[in-house]
């Protein structure tokens, strides 16, 4: 290009808003003294690295399902609880079979989301899904048969209400007793794409739910601990019991609705 130089506007759109850039255009950028199109030349280079590392990741979170495809698995499940440890709310599962060319950039375990991002893919993950099922196993029954006989019921429920059946089973660190080829894989949300898929779309649940509760019962603050046994909340059972939501066989909730709170009522 000869002659006026382009204005920073136009180099802005022409490496984050166009197509991707031509090597003759990073060759005239990189020549360019302007201090402020170096810095932009950097920043771009930054956003490059960034979106390799991702694609990366990609690949390596598809590794189990795309050795599954070439066994002709063509209805791979990934499956994912969340709420095992709350002392409140419902234990969450959900079951999602992702289409073989689906890339969610970024996608991975929904504890290493922010709220903002997991909202975000929960809505492409059900838009683009080939099937996906969440089941929710409350705290009633949750006392009855033990966390770990719930989590397991909420896993099959959601297996079972997919509108696909399933040819093959990814689970996170989980054997479940269903006529389906499995393979269980410890920290899967974080090594498979279906997985991590089940895990955020269970999350958000999960947490509208809480959210929704926090409306109800506003002081235990179920919309920030999501019924963890942080302080405050344990603070908030100490002092006002226990309420229909809290896990009754769970042992703070125990040794807490208990303690000198004799004649008091337990809140429905």
């Amino acid at each position: 290009m000869s002659g006026t130089k382009r204005t920073m506007k136009e180099i802005e759109e022409l490496l984050f808003e166009n197509d991707k850039p031509t090597n003759e255009l990073l060759t005239e950028l990189a020549l360019d003294e302007r201090k402020g199109v170096q810095t932009m030349l950097k920043r771009y280079k930054k956003q490059l690295e960034k979106e390799q590392e991702l694609l990366h990741m990609h690949s390596e979170m598809t590794q189990f399902e795309q050795a599954l495809y070439k066994q002709n698995h063509q209805w791979i499940a990934g499956v994912d609880e969340v709420g095992r440890g709350p002392l409140a709310g419902p234990v969450v599962a959900a079951a999602v079979i992702l289409p073989q060319d689906f890339q969610l950039l970024g996608l991975t375990d929904s504890k290493k989301l922010t709220k903002a991002k997991r909202e975000e893919f929960d809505v492409i993950i059900k838009r683009e899904a080939i099937a996906y099922s969440i089941t929710m196993i409350d705290a009633t029954e949750i006392d009855q048969i033990n966390i770990y006989e719930a989590t397991k019921k909420a896993m099959l429920e959601s297996i079972l209400s997919l509108t696909t059946k399933p040819t093959y089973l990814l689970l996170d660190a989980m054997k479940l007793e269903i006529d389906i080829e499995q393979q269980s894989l410890v920290k899967g949300d974080s090594r498979s794409l279906s997985i991590a898929a089940s895990s955020v779309i269970a999350k958000v649940a999960r947490d509208h739910y809480m959210t929704k509760l926090h409306q109800e019962y506003p002081t235990y603050h179920f919309n920030n601990n999501m019924g963890y046994g942080t302080a405050g909340h344990l603070e908030a059972i100490k002092e006002h019991g226990i309420i229909h939501e809290h896990r009754k066989s769970f042992k703070p909730v125990i040794e807490l609705a208990g303690k000198d709170r004799s004649s008091q009522t337990t809140l429905s």
